[in-house]
């Protein structure tokens, strides 16, 4: 319990760890692992990102760690929505074809197996003809 006490003490006032620690933490023991089989350059990845993620984690500065950690989010949640897009697309290709709209680029989802029909475009109007 003293040395909990003591640790708690030491880290009050500092940053702690959050979402880009726990993603340096998995690139450190992915590159660690890398390195058995590849060679010393992924060591010394793994070493500077854990050099980082330490740095981050005892940081007083806890403004600009909440900056970066912010940025690292936004970066995530686009990476997050381009895979869901593209899984969301593949999903539907099955039962849909997907066609883009020759003037505005609306993409426009026509379900498959109808023969060459006609698609008129919600957003501008324009009717053009595709097999579906």
């Amino acid at each position: 319990m003293r040395l909990r006490d003591r640790f708690a003490r030491f880290m009050y006032g500092r940053y702690g760890t959050d979402r880009l620690n726990q993603f340096l933490s998995i690139v450190v023991i992915v590159c660690l692992v890398l390195s058995f089989i590849f060679g010393q350059v992924f060591y010394y990845i793994g070493l500077i990102c854990l050099v980082i993620e330490l740095f981050r984690m005892l940081s007083k500065n806890t403004t600009k760690r909440y900056a970066e950690n912010q940025k690292y989010l936004q970066m995530e949640a686009t990476v997050k929505n381009k895979f869901s897009g593209f899984k969301r697309t593949a999903s539907q290709s099955k039962d849909y074809h997907i066609y883009k709209c020759p003037s505005c680029g609306q993409k426009i989802r026509v379900p498959r197996g109808k023969g060459k029909i006609v698609i008129t475009c919600r957003k501008c109007g324009t009717e053009f003809t595709k097999r579906s």
